[in-house]
């Protein structure tokens, strides 16, 4: 069994959700289907929240509106049989009927997390409806009967087998199973949903075969062959399209160098996405619904031997060093700094150090001003904003004379804040100004990829 997983683009229309359940049953194999909400939908029920929580009824009830009028004309596009449509037309009334229902009361983040998870409801209940009326033994899984989260809020796998197989077993012999992608329960059976963007980490989950670690209890409910990612772009390419022009995919990366990618500014994926899959031990393709017959990008163990494979660039850095006589010669000086950091839950990127000095770079600076105010107990604070950190990926073990050499070259006419190298045989790692971004890709694809 395949697990395939899509997002909001790929079902943002009729005729784009035509298109999905033609991928889906291609192959005649029973085959396990992520869904998330329409494309824009999200958006839509965000904003909704957002006037309940002003206390401005008025502007949720006319977005409401709003939403229904485009899905009710989704509903007369998609489907042909008059009994389908009138039951899908009476299942997303009651549910934009219960949303209207919050804007009586007191709204909180609980009743949010309840409206933003309408989304995926209604897609792949729209979705299962029309692979029936094509005759497709198709069954719908609610997510929130088996996807949990602990105390931690990180994937409660032992709940999620042992729910899952439960449900499986209940819907023998169907062609397609269809979920949602980043709702759950948390611990306290709340409704809950995963980190937006969160349906690809969840589309790995649900494909893991058994294994030694937790992460295998779901694939022991569904052992899956191969994990598929459909978007709208050719896998991932080897620089950002955005700013360099003539891009290529890139046909195989290893695990760790599609991890690298992903935190370092690949959004195709989610930063956790492969890490089920990689213990696993389970390939995973990234397609797009534009070209189905396109190679796409594959993930798995294999090490590709000295190849630069892709670079990726991430923004909105901050970067923050500590200089202070006291390091010097000093034990403990780095967990005084790292654990302020640690008390305003900001993780750092970067890390570099001399005998007297650190500097480390941050993505989020909510914090930044108390941060700032606590390191100055240990010594002279300097704050670089509106940085970039550019990443170099593959194979960049430290026995593979000459490629940092290539990289660090093709960066010598822009001016790099910091350098990270040895923290991984996958990446090296340039941070910048964010206004030398495009000069840097640029430059580093015309040395590395040409």
């Amino acid at each position: 069994m395949n697990v395939m997983k899509f997002g909001g683009t790929s079902v943002g229309s009729p005729e784009r959700m035509k298109s999905v359940a033609q991928l889906i049953t291609r192959s005649g194999e029973p085959t396990f289907v992520v869904l998330s909400a329409m494309s824009g939908t999200t958006n839509s029920l965000v904003e909704i929240s957002n006037y309940l929580y002003k206390k401005n009824p008025e502007g949720a009830l006319e977005e409401i509106k709003k939403l229904e009028t485009k899905y009710m004309g989704h509903v007369e596009n998609l489907y042909s049989d008059a009994a389908i449509k009138a039951k899908t037309r009476e299942f997303l009334q009651d549910r934009f009927l219960y949303m209207r229902s919050f804007a009586k009361g007191v709204f909180t983040s609980f009743e949010e997390k309840i409206i933003v998870s309408q989304g995926e409801i209604m897609s792949t209940n729209m979705m299962n409806n029309f692979l029936l009326e094509k005759g497709i033994k198709s069954v719908l899984i609610d997510a929130l009967s088996f996807m949990r989260t602990n105390k931690n809020s990180e994937p409660d796998l032992p709940y999620i087998k042992e729910h899952l197989a439960a449900v499986m077993e209940k819907n023998p012999g169907k062609q397609i199973y269809i979920t949602q992608g980043f709702i759950c329960r948390n611990a306290y059976g709340e409704v809950d949903n995963l980190l937006r963007g969160g349906s690809d980490y969840t589309a790995s989950l649900r494909a893991l075969p058994a294994f030694s670690t937790a992460a295998s209890l779901i694939g022991a409910a569904l052992p899956a062959d191969e994990i598929q990612i459909w978007t709208d772009i050719d896998g991932m390419h080897n620089n950002d399209p955005r700013f360099v022009e003539n891009t290529k995919a890139v046909r195989q990366l290893n695990f760790e160098e599609a991890a690298e990618l992903a935190y370092f500014g690949a959004k195709i994926l989610h930063p956790t996405c492969v890490q089920p899959a990689k213990f696993a031990g389970i390939p995973v393709r990234l397609k797009n619904t534009m070209k189905p017959d396109a190679e796409g990008t594959i993930i798995n163990n294999e090490q590709g031997k000295g190849t630069i494979k892709a670079v990726a660039a991430k923004d909105n850095i901050t970067a923050i060093k500590i200089k202070s006589s006291r390091m010097l010669l000093a034990t403990g000086f780095l967990r005084k700094v790292f654990e302020i950091f640690e008390s305003y839950q900001t993780p750092i990127d970067m890390v570099t150090t001399s005998e007297v000095g650190v500097s480390m770079s941050i993505d989020n600076d909510t914090h930044l001003d108390e941060i700032v105010d606590e390191l100055k107990k240990y010594g002279t604070v300097t704050v670089d904003s509106d940085m970039c950190i550019i990443c170099v990926v593959g194979d960049l073990d430290w026995h593979n004379i000459g490629f940092e050499t290539i990289a660090t070259d093709a960066m010598k006419n822009i001016p790099v804040r910091m350098v990270s190298y040895g923290g991984s045989n996958y990446n090296i790692s340039f941070l910048i100004n964010e206004s030398d971004k495009k000069q840097a890709l640029n430059n580093l694809s015309d040395t590395l990829f040409k």
